[in-house]
């Protein structure tokens, strides 16, 4: 039972590099082993299952059905085999760790982090990957992601990192070419820069004489990401409402302005890392976590975690 046991490991692990890499060949290299062996392993891993888990032509290699489900089955049991072979060895901090974050949180504070990170965990290779899209972090085999605002309701686990105000700003430019709105309603006349990824008709919280308001907006350009919506603002398209992390340098320099700061709510723009709950916290997402609860705490454009 032991031998077959430790087969079935094996062909696991097989299995999945090959769908990691693409194919045969490039499995075989990154595990320091034949083609054929690959393929003699794969062969005796659908013989036993008695059903086709890939496709393959001269041009692709594609999961059936059963490959598709065999595949999240064969992560999550490999997963759990690299968790106990972490809890033997004292918890030291091995593997691929998967990381998703926003274009501009990434670019701003994961990446600067990642040397002294990787410095203080040499046996870790970290996979970055940034994108504003909401990924599914187990169809993406991501280990956790960061993300900002608020989090809807799901089974995912929330570590929160830090928050950051919003601040609505323009660039000189536009400011010259349209004035200043003063109010407000006065964004009616303006054109605001907003994202194509929120379903309801834009609108911007404002305090006017005391009270909370939904500010309709509009404008004649819509993006799908942080970073385009700071290049578009610095090269005075329209208005924008971001976060004060992102564009702090850029007022800092001029090179934007803060407007209707006056009627700014103070609403916050909140930090999390997520991840896929279920079981014992691997401990490469864990001190991945944990370094950047410090690394953000030392910098002054992002609050506490309280």
């Amino acid at each position: 039972m032991a031998r077959i046991l430790m087969e079935r490991s094996g062909e696991m692990e097989v299995f999945a590099r090959v769908v990691q890499e693409g194919g045969f060949s490039a499995a075989a290299r990154s595990l320091d082993i034949t083609p054929s062996a690959v393929s003699k392993l794969i062969a005796r891993l659908e013989a036993r299952l008695g059903t086709r888990l890939l496709v393959r032509t001269t041009r692709a290699l594609t999961l059936t059905e059963e490959g598709e489900a065999y595949h999240h089955a064969a992560l999550r049991i490999l997963q759990e085999l690299n968790d106990a072979d972490q809890e033997a060895t004292g918890g030291a901090v091995r593997g691929r760790l998967r990381v998703n974050a926003t274009i501009p949180f990434g670019t701003m504070f994961v990446a600067p982090a990642m040397p002294d990170f990787i410095a203080r965990n040499p046996d870790l290779i970290v996979d970055l990957s940034f994108t504003d899209g909401i990924v599914d972090l187990v169809a993406e085999k991501t280990d956790v992601a960061i993300r900002m605002g608020n989090l809807p309701d799901s089974s995912l686990i929330a570590r929160k990192l830090g928050q950051s105000r919003r601040v609505v700003c323009a660039a000189p430019s536009y400011i010259k070419r349209r004035g200043r709105p003063e109010a407000p309603p006065d964004l009616e006349n303006h054109d605001c820069l907003t994202f194509n990824f929120r379903r309801t008709r834009p609108s911007w919280p404002f305090r006017c004489e005391g009270r909370e308001i939904a500010q309709p907006v509009k404008g004649s350009i819509v993006v799908n990401n942080g970073e385009t919506m700071k290049q578009m603002t610095l090269a005075g398209a329209g208005i924008a409402r971001v976060g004060l992390f992102h564009v702090a340098d850029e007022i800092a320099a001029g090179r934007l302005i803060p407007l209707l700061e006056d009627h700014n709510p103070g609403d916050v723009e909140l930090v999390h890392a997520v991840y896929v709950g279920g079981g014992p916290l691997p401990q490469r997402v864990r001190a991945f976590i944990e370094h950047m609860v410090v690394t953000l705490g030392e910098s002054p454009l992002l609050k506490g975690t309280s």
